[in-house]
């Protein structure tokens, strides 16, 4: 096993300065069984109670101690003590012409990030952000612009999945099954908006396995998608610590294209990534990894370059997802033509790999795949000065 890759970012603690009280939100089961029995609850009753209080937060949505009427009334009153259940601040809510929600949503520290809600036929996706900003400067990217503040700690993140399911009315009432029991609004997570994930790797596990627990929100690990742009000794450790699906932020077929669209390319390029991402699907059961693919005018989306895809595919199971650029103000790429995807979706396609062509989503409020960008923590930047630093 890699040792994990640090990132020289303030992570907050868990402790509440204002309260002196911990917050329960995002503590894995042993470290809250370890809370309850700091507060005196006796070890021989505290895996109980941790599976009791387990259910209430993270099956039936519940906030307030003094409702867990399981609970004994002395111990309701050490559990507000000592402890609270607090999720990000919503600040705004913003819904698409085409219901796509974006939520706007403050954490300890006053810093802000963007959450997206996709409804889909039968089933949901919710795109989670697990970095304030962003440290990988990808030159398509808008999040990309934001300077990278700190991590999100594992409450935050699962945080973001809870405060969609308040405002979705989706915590299941007294005498009704969750899980795959039934249709769910928010059926997906992928871990796709602000941030690398693998660059926060020990609070994005913690989180997920809080999500993909069967007691609690229960979404089952084939319904979660990690996205990276290639944190290449991470990546196994994503498979046997997670083992949910695989994305890849690819974007370019050639090591020279893709300095600049990925500037991770340098530490790791693609030869080096693509190493590590034929390992992957055999710790995960062959499922397939899937290919994230920006459609840029004239840099990376010409017959030869979907030709070359095919070649660095080849003894990889994988689908190739091509998203039309999602344009930003000061961006310095253009969208292809939508004959030109046709075009190269076509060569993936007979050489055997789905290509579907993203629809985007959310565009008219910024919510689309590349554009979130929380307005407080904005470094605005003309066109020509990021045309400048890409060097396109």
């Amino acid at each position: 096993m890699h040792a994990p890759v640090t990132q020289d970012v303030h992570t907050i603690p868990r402790k509440l300065p204002e309260s002196g009280r911990t917050n329960l939100i995002g503590l894995t089961r042993p470290a809250l069984r370890a809370a309850l029995v700091e507060i005196g609850i006796p070890e021989k009753q505290a895996k109980m109670r941790t599976g009791q209080l387990w259910q209430w937060i993270y099956h039936w949505g519940v906030r307030d101690f003094a409702a867990m009427t399981n609970l004994s009334k002395d111990i309701r009153a050490r559990l507000a003590e000592s402890f609270t259940l607090d999720l990000p601040e919503l600040v705004t809510r913003q819904v698409s012409e085409d219901g796509t929600r974006k939520y706007l949503v403050r954490i300890a520290g006053g810093h802000e990030v963007e959450v997206v809600y996709i409804p889909e036929e039968g089933r949901g996706t919710l795109c989670v952000s697990s970095q304030v900003g962003c440290t990988l400067t990808c030159s398509f990217c808008h999040t990309g612009t934001q300077k990278l503040v700190r991590n999100l700690t594992a409450g935050e993140i699962v945080g973001q999945v809870m405060l969609a399911r308040d405002d979705l009315g989706e915590w299941p009432e007294p005498g009704v099954g969750t899980g795959e029991a039934g249709p769910r609004l928010l059926s997906n997570i992928v871990l796709m908006g602000m941030g690398e994930p693998l660059y926060n790797f020990e609070n994005v596990r913690d989180a997920m396995k809080i999500a993909m627990d069967g007691e609690g929100i229960a979404l089952g690990r084939r319904r979660i998608t990690l996205s990276t742009s290639g944190v290449v000794p991470e990546i196994a450790r994503t498979a046997q610590e997670i083992g949910c699906l695989l994305a890849v932020s690819f974007h370019a077929t050639t090591d020279a294209t893709r300095d600049i669209l990925v500037p991770i390319n340098k530490r790791w390029n693609i030869e080096t990534l693509l190493a590590a991402l034929r390992e992957y699907p055999k710790a995960t059961n062959s499922e397939r990894i899937t290919f994230e693919y920006v459609m840029l005018d004239g840099v990376n989306d010409s017959d030869a370059d979907a030709h070359r895809l095919v070649e660095l595919l080849e003894g990889i199971p994988a689908k190739v997802n091509l998203i039309p650029f999602n344009e930003w103000p000061g961006a310095p790429y253009k969208r292809s033509s939508n004959n030109r995807i046709r075009a190269f979706a076509t060569i993936l396609m007979q050489a055997g790999y789905a290509s579907p062509i993203r629809t985007p989503r959310g565009e008219d409020i910024m919510a689309a795949c590349g554009q979130l960008k929380s307005a407080t923590e904005r470094q605005r930047k003309s066109r020509a000065q990021i045309a400048a630093e890409t060097g396109l």
